[in-house]
């Protein structure tokens, strides 16, 4: 849609098209433009007005959002972004070279410099990076008119407002305004007589995940950040957590089977290749093992041709159930629910779920080949092979993104490429190294 704007005849005409797109869907316009290069994308937004610019940037993937910035400064970089909010503004620069950022931090005004440097300080996907300044907050002794009137004043504005915030004379967070408890107030009243004493306060440090548990427990839409000191310095909600949930989520999607987290579907096809071509190789390396393992055994195949059959039907069981351990594992550990120093009986419930679905599974191969061959010692090689993969992929299914945790890595990184070796190898292993001990009895 963007391509074909841009290449109107009337450059002025092109200009407004975008503008009118921008506008009546910021979110479709910027995933139209991520798939152009910078260059292209920067030549856009330059052509645009800076309140246009910025509304686009602030819904592009960050990674994209900031090549095109890289290339709009100074002008009309610093124009637009004065516009977008700060956090914003500090995730794009996070991601600029390091000799730019700092050129970067220079062109924003004194005001949005502080803001930007503050949320600098604190940890990617903690509630300092995701808190926003629009937050109401009053001194104890302000009367319940004032606020009253504070708070029509914001509605002829068409402002939401969840809470309202008590401060005392230190700006420490001492209390919160219930609107019922406010409207029935007498009207002189001093709001420190009247508002709720128990706050639960968050830390700007606090990360994402512990986030998403406290949301999920205290069902509150908006929760105050206080500083050391318990002075409010910003909120966090619940559409700042969803969104940054859901980009995690996608992302963590992504990352598991090797893709790049800054990929879309209509990305440019060099860095497409250029993002999956690494993990690639890092696969094909692992497949290597594998078939170095049929290797070891290929007089044996030659001899039983029919284990050549159960060898990607075991290799591919195995790396389903082990998928399958992953996925549930990853959950609890995003949740909250695994405590990664404590894997013990987490590994213990998944040798007994890969015992249990190995016995299964491994007994329905094994009457299969039974069946297909009359040869009942294929059948026992073909259901010991199952059973021992499926104990594996279950195992590793929960070991590894715990492992991955505990070293610091990103649990999801990956871990999908990791388990499909284990159980290829695991796999193919016990499947010929059984038949090995039983050649006997198979030929």
């Amino acid at each position: 849609m963007i391509a074909k704007l841009y290449t109107m005849p009337h450059a002025s005409a092109a200009v407004t098209a975008i503008r009118n797109f921008i506008n009546a869907d910021p979110a479709k316009a910027a995933h139209a433009i991520e798939p152009l290069e910078a260059q292209e994308g920067a030549a856009i937004m330059s052509a645009l007005p800076p309140s246009a610019a910025a509304a686009c940037l602030e819904k592009m993937q960050p990674s994209c959002a900031a090549a095109i910035l890289r290339r709009l400064l100074p002008e009309p970089g610093r124009a637009i972004m004065a516009i977008l909010p700060p956090f914003i503004t500090a995730e794009l620069i996070t991601i600029l070279p390091q000799g730019e950022r700092e050129t970067a931090v220079g062109l924003l005004g004194a005001d949005a410099a502080r803001a930007v440097a503050e949320i600098l300080t604190y940890p990617q996907q903690s509630a300092g990076r995701m808190m926003k300044k629009n937050f109401l907050a009053f001194r104890t002794s302000v009367p319940v008119q004032e606020v009253m009137t504070r708070l029509r004043a914001l509605d002829k504005k068409r402002a939401a407002v969840t809470y309202c915030y008590v401060v005392d004379e230190d700006n420490r967070l001492v209390g919160v305004l219930n609107m019922r408890d406010l409207i029935l107030a007498v009207p002189e009243t001093p709001i420190g007589e009247i508002m709720i004493r128990e706050v639960y306060k968050i830390s700007p440090y606090t990360d994402r995940e512990a986030l998403v548990a406290l949301f999920k427990d205290k069902r509150y839409f908006v929760m105050p950040v206080v500083d050391e000191k318990d002075r409010i310095i910003g909120v966090v909600n619940t559409a700042a957590l969803v969104e940054s949930s859901e980009q995690e989520a996608a992302e963590d999607l992504q990352i598991l089977f090797g893709a790049s987290p800054e990929e879309r579907p209509y990305s440019p096809i060099w860095f497409k290749i250029r993002k999956r071509l690494p993990w690639l190789t890092v696969n094909l390396a692992t497949a290597f093992m594998a078939a170095a393992v049929v290797a070891v055994f290929e007089g044996l195949i030659a001899k039983v041709a029919a284990l050549a059959v159960f060898l990607p039907i075991i290799a591919g069981q195995g790396g389903n159930a082990g998928i399958q351990s992953l996925s549930v594992v990853l959950r609890g550990i995003i949740m909250r629910e695994v405590d990664i120093k404590q894997a013990l009986p987490l590994v213990k419930d998944e040798i007994a779920i890969g015992l249990a679905t190995g016995l299964v599974v491994g007994v329905i191969t094994g009457a299969a080949a039974l069946l297909w061959k009359g040869n009942p010692y294929l059948g026992l090689v073909a259901a010991f092979a199952m059973i021992v993969n499926m104990i594996a992929a279950c195992v590793s299914g929960a070991l590894i993104p715990i492992i991955m945790k505990r070293w610091g890595f990103d649990p999801a990184h990956s871990s999908g490429i990791f388990i499909t070796t284990v159980t290829d190898i695991v796999g193919v292993s016990a499947l010929l190294g059984a038949a090995f001990l039983m050649q006997s009895r198979l030929m």
